[in-house]
C-alpha cells in the first residue's frame, strides 16, 4: 500500500471542512486508514474525532449515498 495524501496534509483538522475531510473518507463512507493517508498516529486520532463531529452534525454522511 502506498502512503497517497502526506503532502497536501492540513496542520489541523477541522470539522466544519467537510470538502477536506471527504479525502480521507472511502467511497463506503469509512475512514482510510493509516497506510493510505500516511499521517501519524496522533494526526489520524484527530482526523477521526473530526469525521465523527462532522458526521453527528450532518456536514458529512455516516454510509456511502447510492
Amino acid at each position: 500500500m502506498a502512503k497517497r495524501f502526506k503532502k497536501d496534509t492540513p496542520v489541523y483538522f477541522d470539522y466544519k471542512d467537510p470538502k477536506t475531510l471527504m479525502r480521507f473518507i472511502n467511497i463506503y463512507g469509512q475512514i482510510e486508514p493509516i497506510a493510505k493517508t500516511g499521517l501519524s498516529a496522533k494526526q489520524q486520532r484527530q482526523l477521526a474525532v473530526a469525521i465523527k463531529r462532522a458526521r453527528h452534525l450532518a456536514l458529512l454522511p455516516f454510509v456511502a449515498q447510492g
